[in-house]
């Protein structure tokens, strides 16, 4: 039987490859052993809109009931955050998502969520992999079945959702601001909520297609071309917004379409929550987001935590501690006030409420971040090459690290989690391979994006040298 594995955020796979109803079956089965053996009997399930969801999430509650364990159901697909404020709301034990999140079409996923409204910490997940079965259980009960007996609810999470939205934003006052929004859906589960939360946005891929046209639904510039160019023909519209397939990662534009990527957001965040709405609190980033959230969060008097990457490293730390801002370099933001959850959904209508309030544009917000720490820019590339190319270049970094990436110095190394090579106080690359996809990430950062590019050129160049 294949062998499953969860990686950063989740179990993922092909879909009709390893991605199958028998090892959803299998992967569910362990998950309610695990449950079983902790004394929880209650569980929330939802799907996104990749092909398979609703089959998947329906067999995935059979097997639970099959342990005579309750399940709530979600209604159509919904975004993973919905999921985990189900979980809170109904006072489940855990929440079930069949999503692969920004990956591409061909696969799908299957993801964890604590009581908590969270990831499900490591430790517990490597619980559940300790008991996933070799072989497919048979004689599962049917939906019918299990509605009768009581086993199965089926839930409106989109509306509990809706309203927790309500009850937080002054959608009022937003509307008041006159700010036009563009919002691209990216073909995914957030399309419903955002027409329904924000009703005179520019709308773009708010339709139901698992295909998602061929695009992996990820929130980054070079899949978001057409919001780019939308904004920037239409000198009405101020702020962009993308959720990815499962709206929990967030990419966002400025007034004059330019990419504002997950850094800069982060530094948003943690002003407008600190400056403006007098909150403190932790920092907590992963190892590949900017310094500079070092430097502000110093700034403010506030503690910083550098975590390994995967949310489900702040996730805990949220649970523990009081945690102002939280995020990853790829678009999964947390903020106190919410769920311990990256919600692309609510960090978007949270810097739109900055700018409502504030009477200043994106740019201007940035403006007052770079003031503080200094102006950046940030690009990754995500390198398809040979596993074999890959390896090699993980072992190099392991047992000989570059003393230099092409003419640039390498002045010192961090390794928390991949190969973090700083050139100056303001340039450093990071090298590292995907958790969740077969790729090797190259990231940079620079004072400009000229100088981002020219250190991954450099960086692809050293790179590409690695003998096999």
């Amino acid at each position: 039987m294949t062998k499953i594995k969860f990686g950063t955020d989740g179990w993922r796979a092909i879909i009709a490859k390893e991605y199958t109803v028998d090892n959803v079956i299998r992967v569910t089965e362990g998950t309610a052993k695990w449950m079983q053996q902790n004394n929880y009997s209650k569980v929330v399930i939802g799907h996104d809109c990749r092909f398979g969801g609703q089959m998947f999430a329906q067999t995935a509650a059979q097997v639970f009931g099959a342990y005579n364990i309750k399940v709530n159901l979600a209604k159509g697909f919904v975004s993973t955050p919905m999921v985990s404020l189900g979980v809170v709301k109904t006072k489940s034990d855990l929440g079930v998502v069949i999503t692969a999140s920004h990956n591409p079409p061909s696969y799908n996923g299957f993801k964890l969520k604590s009581a908590y409204g969270g990831p499900t910490i490591p430790i517990h997940i490597a619980e559940v992999e300790d008991v996933l079965p070799d072989a497919v259980m048979s004689g599962l009960p049917s939906l019918d079945e299990m509605f009768e007996n009581g086993l199965l609810n089926y839930i409106d999470l989109e509306t509990i959702y809706i309203d927790h939205v309500k009850t937080n934003f002054d959608l009022d006052m937003i509307k008041k601001a006159d700010v036009k929004v563009a919002y691209d859906a990216m073909y995914g589960a957030g399309q419903r909520a955002m027409q329904m939360i924000l009703p005179d946005a520019v709308l773009l891929h708010c339709d139901d297609d698992p295909s998602f046209k061929g695009q992996a639904p990820e929130p980054i510039h070079r899949n978001l071309g057409e919001l780019s160019e939308l904004i920037k023909n239409d000198p009405k519209i101020a702020l962009g917004i993308a959720n990815d397939g499962d709206a929990d990662r967030i990419g966002m534009y400025d007034e004059d379409g330019k990419f504002v990527d997950s850094h800069h957001i982060l530094l948003l965040l943690l002003l407008y929550m600190y400056k403006y709405k007098n909150k403190t609190g932790k920092v907590v980033i992963t190892f590949s987001v900017t310094d500079k959230m070092k430097k502000l969060a110093n700034l403010f008097g506030l503690e910083c935590v550098v975590t390994k990457i995967g949310f489900k490293y702040i996730a805990e730390i949220m649970t523990q501690e009081e945690v102002l801002v939280g995020g990853e370099e790829s678009g999964g933001l947390a903020v106190a006030g919410h769920i311990p959850e990256r919600d692309g959904i609510w960090i978007g209508l949270l810097i739109l409420e900055f700018m409502a309030k504030t009477g200043k544009s994106l740019k201007e917000l940035i403006k007052e971040v770079y003031d503080l720490v200094g102006p950046f820019s940030f690009d990754r590339d995500d390198l398809h090459i040979k596993e074999e190319q890959k390896q090699a270049i993980i072992n190099t970094c392991k047992t000989a690290p570059y003393k230099k990436l092409g003419s640039y110095e390498v002045q010192k190394i961090e390794t928390t989690d991949g190969f973090k090579f700083y050139l100056s106080d303001d340039e450093w690359v990071m090298i590292r391979p995907s958790g969740t996809e077969p790729v090797l990430r190259v990231y940079a950062q620079a004072p400009t994006m000229e100088g981002v590019r020219a250190l991954l050129a450099a960086t692809h160049e050293t790179l590409s040298a690695v003998n096999v």
